[in-house]
């Protein structure tokens, strides 16, 4: 379903609040990616019922919970062009692709740096990343001082969306160790992922201070 212009500003602003108030959750399990892999959470253990000497007085029925989805009876997503597997797929994306945008080796050509991001990315952003690897002051200081880098990633708020666009605002996280020292530092990006469905692909990265005033 297309929205006017007015629509999708008043359904962008609803959707900020609600998503904060949903958490990180919504989006993805609560882990920290690295090399794309998930770190599982660990099962609770099931809380034992200790036997009551007392005679029943009859079990108080659950509290009803809220879907996150409907929360006030709602269903948000009736509002918006994704669903919230959609979103779900489009974040996954963006966060492994963040991850292997920080993942290099000074012994990788351009062909294999780009090569791990296939299906990740659209044809015009590996040409541009490509030329970026492969640059020839680049690619020397990354020879010279033997450099390894290990990403990770986390996705912090959603930014804009459109019918066929989500652009997420991520922290990527650099542990970088050369023939010298070893280091972390961390940025973050405004990334846009274009697609339907569970289907989406990283269009576009930048600083996320870009274009913000």
């Amino acid at each position: 379903m297309d929205l006017s212009p007015g629509q999708q500003k008043a359904v962008f602003a609803v959707v900020v609040v609600v998503l904060a108030a949903l958490g990180y959750w919504l989006l993805l399990p609560k882990v920290s990616h690295s090399h794309g892999q998930a770190q599982p959470a660990a099962s609770p253990a099931p809380a034992a019922s200790a036997p009551s000497s007392q005679p029943s007085q009859g079990a108080s029925p659950p509290a009803e919970t809220a879907s996150p989805a409907s929360t006030g009876g709602v269903d948000i997503y009736s509002w918006l062009p994704f669903t919230q597997q959609g979103l779900a797929a489009a974040a996954a994306v963006t966060e492994k692709f963040l991850v292997e945008y920080n993942t290099y080796s000074y012994t990788e050509s351009a062909a294999d740096y780009i090569g791990r991001m296939n299906g990740l990315i659209t044809t015009q952003l590996a040409s541009t990343l490509r030329g970026l690897y492969a640059q020839p002051g680049v690619a020397k200081v990354r020879s010279d001082q033997r450099q390894v880098s290990t990403g990770t990633a986390v996705i912090n708020s959603i930014r804009a969306f459109g019918t066929s666009s989500l652009t997420f605002v991520a922290t990527g996280t650099q542990h970088l160790t050369t023939s010298k020292s070893t280091s972390s530092g961390s940025a973050q990006y405004a990334i846009t992922v274009t697609g339907s469905g569970t289907s989406w692909q990283v269009d576009n990265i930048e600083l996320s201070s870009v274009g913000q005033s």
